[in-house]
């Protein structure tokens, strides 16, 4: 159930400090802007001929809030196309109205596609636009810790255990056997940086072919660029509960027209790809078990009854969103076919040499030529 929206004159009250000039309308965010986080309200403002995005944070620590404004003022800058912060009068990115902290941002147009609903071209872009990330990324130079550490995701999921009904069995064995293999296989020496760690598609803006925006930085922070790149692929490459090959090779060769991957990168693939599918169906589960409601919610979703509740409301969404990425696990582990065999040849022999040596020799005379 949505909130009461505030009505002009308050809104235009709470804005006062960025000059936008008479408000004209006030309306509930497109759904690509507001991913239902708890204690954030995402407002559509229309003032002049303008239209704004103007984010509440009610819950969020000032810090944490700060540090993903300050990235995307830095990726602004150097031409990324995220949502751009707006200063106040005094020249403030963030400011506080109440209990609450406030963004602006300017409306970026474009439309919210649906996975399926996506050209290939829309599909290279998206792999593209974020290796464009992890380029700009390197020069970001400020410290943002990484939220999604093989560590904290296990840490997470061990606090929910035990609060998980016997009829969830099956799932909690799955579970408890990725995290025991995932602590021992994944790969720490991997190239790191600055990633989104949330490219998903319902958070991706297009007009026409092109991509023209990239939201939802909030779990923004440095980490391996490779498993950014795995959770794109969970995200858009996922389609009627099969991994589909065309897809990754496009994503690929978007990703790779701006920044080539290691071999020990296509090494490690198919472990993010688990862990990223991992680190999602962990994440839902989590928030699903503070629910009132949680017994009735997981065995719905162990009894096959997703279709009894409304797939617009936020907490069947993470129920779907659970089940989904489960789905996408259970492929990786081979429990169940979904296109995993091609995936894994098309990493086994993703690597190119010839294109890797030509990567290096232009590093080199670029050095020479300082």
């Amino acid at each position: 159930m949505q909130e009461n929206l505030p009505d002009k004159q308050a809104m235009a009250e709470m804005l006062g400090g960025y000059g936008f000039g008479r408000i004209q309308s006030v309306a509930h965010a497109p759904a690509a802007w507001s991913p239902g986080t708890r204690g954030r309200r995402d407002l559509l403002v229309g003032a002049g001929r303008r239209k704004y995005i103007v984010r509440f944070e009610a819950d969020r620590a000032e810090i944490d809030v700060r540090r993903e404004v300050d990235l995307q003022v830095f990726l602004n800058k150097n031409g990324f196309p995220c949502p751009q912060p707006l200063p106040d009068k005094s020249s403030r990115h963030l400011t506080a109205v109440g209990s609450d902290l406030v963004v602006a941002y300017r409306h970026i147009d474009g439309r919210e596609r649906r996975s399926v609903e996506l050209k290939p071209i829309q599909v290279e872009n998206i792999g593209r636009s974020l290796a464009e990330l992890h380029v700009i990324g390197k020069g970001y130079k400020k410290g943002i810790d990484s939220r999604f550490s093989y560590d904290l995701v296990a840490q997470s999921y061990f606090g929910i255990r035990d609060r998980l009904p016997p009829y969830f069995k099956k799932f909690k064995r799955a579970i408890d056997e990725e995290v025991e293999y995932l602590g021992s296989y994944l790969e720490g020496k991997l190239p790191k940086g600055v990633i989104h760690g949330e490219m998903l598609d319902e958070g991706i803006l297009i007009k026409g072919e092109r991509l023209v925006g990239v939201l939802n930085f909030a779990a923004a922070c440095r980490g391996k660029l490779i498993y950014d790149l795995a959770c794109a692929v969970n995200a858009v490459c996922f389609l009627d509960n099969a991994y589909n090959l065309k897809r990754f090779e496009t994503v690929i060769v978007g990703y790779e027209k701006l920044r080539t991957l290691s071999l020990a990168e296509w090494d490690a693939f198919p472990n993010e790809l688990r862990f990223s599918a991992l680190r999602f169906a962990v994440a839902f589960l989590s928030d699903l078990t503070l629910l009132p409601d949680a017994e009735n919610r997981l065995a719905a979703i162990t009894e096959g009854r997703l279709g009894d509740f409304d797939p617009a409301d936020p907490i069947t969404r993470k129920m779907i969103g659970f089940d989904q990425y489960f789905a996408r696990l259970s492929i990786l582990r081979r429990e169940r076919e979904g296109g995993m065999e091609p995936l894994l040849l098309a990493m086994a022999t993703g690597y190119d040499y010839r294109r890797y040596q030509k990567v290096k020799a232009i590093s080199r005379e670029v050095r020479a030529a300082k």
